[in-house]
């Protein structure tokens, strides 16, 4: 007690938080949710690099709404009952983490959080040091670092904890391309399709076929390690397979706009491989921990 009232006591908390963070999803499968998705992740001036001014005309008069309608019937299809598979996915990995930690670290406290949308990481970050957390491990959902994605959730993180007074200590992971776990985990996945499917006769012609989710080709120039690490990460699962470079390829899906952008394209891949004979063709997506619009 002083003359000027009571003081304050501060309690130091134990608790670890592991903060997973995925891109995010429309709310619901209609035109006005995904317009408001679409309007927070394409203002976004880690994904589009056009001087806001121009930007902002492009965007709302003309993106916004064409895209918005054609998006939500695109939703539509891949809607679960329990609402977005990238949401619903992504929650059950959080969920069966925090399972593991609990029954060995009890002072571990894991989260999921959106880059865009709900639960957006302003409002898990509050949660979690309302719970007790003073350290915090953040696990952007991409294997592959991006500017476009990586970058834009350390932004993001560093925006909301420049609020507060009471910092929590903070780690975050870079990336985890050519991490061992993470390659057994994509190669465990392709044998057991496998397993149950029947393998490509590569022999005869069958081909295998990594798509990653593209960015500009500007990105690349400008020093973005994404499409290294991409390509890393297709040569370590094709090796783990013990497959050759003929036998499996690796692309980029979701070209937008008329600029060039990684390549091989995914679908003039496609198409290329039809028109010269090929019979089969298995597609896996290593860049998404979680299955979404852009895989399913």
């Amino acid at each position: 007690m002083s003359g000027k009232g009571v003081i304050k006591a501060h309690v130091m908390s134990s608790k670890v938080g592991v903060l997973l963070v995925n891109l995010g999803t429309p709310e619901a499968p209609t035109a006005g949710a995904v317009r408001k998705y679409l309007k927070q992740f394409l203002s976004d001036t880690r994904v589009v690099e056009i001087p806001k001014f121009i930007w902002w005309f492009i965007l709302n008069l003309i993106i916004l709404p064409i895209r918005s309608g054609a998006s939500a019937k695109k939703y539509q299809t891949v809607w679960t009952e329990q609402g977005s598979p990238l949401l619903v996915y992504s929650r059950a990995q959080a969920d069966l983490l925090a399972k593991k930690f609990a029954n060995s670290h009890s002072g571990v406290v894991v989260d999921l959080a959106m880059r865009y949308g709900q639960p957006s990481i302003e409002s898990v970050i509050k949660k979690m040091m309302d719970q007790g957390v003073d350290r915090l491990l953040v696990l952007p959902l991409y294997p592959q670092y991006s500017a476009t994605t990586t970058a834009s959730t350390s932004d993001e993180i560093f925006r909301v904890l420049s609020k507060e007074r009471n910092q929590v200590g903070l780690r975050m992971v870079k990336h985890y391309h050519d991490h061992p776990g993470y390659i057994e985990a994509l190669k465990q996945q392709v044998q057991a399709y496998w397993a149950q499917n029947g393998r490509p006769d590569f022999a005869a012609g069958d081909r295998f076929m990594m798509s990653f989710h593209g960015i500009p080709r500007r990105s690349l120039d400008l020093g973005d390690p994404y499409y290294c690490e991409c390509l890393k990460t297709g040569r370590l699962l094709r090796e783990a397979l013990g497959l050759s470079d003929k036998e499996a390829l690796t692309t980029f899906q979701s070209r937008f706009g008329k600029a060039e952008w990684l390549k091989p394209y995914t679908a003039v891949t496609v198409e290329s491989l039809a028109k010269s004979g090929v019979k089969r063709l298995d597609v896996f997506c290593p860049g998404f921990p979680a299955d979404c619009l852009e895989t399913l």
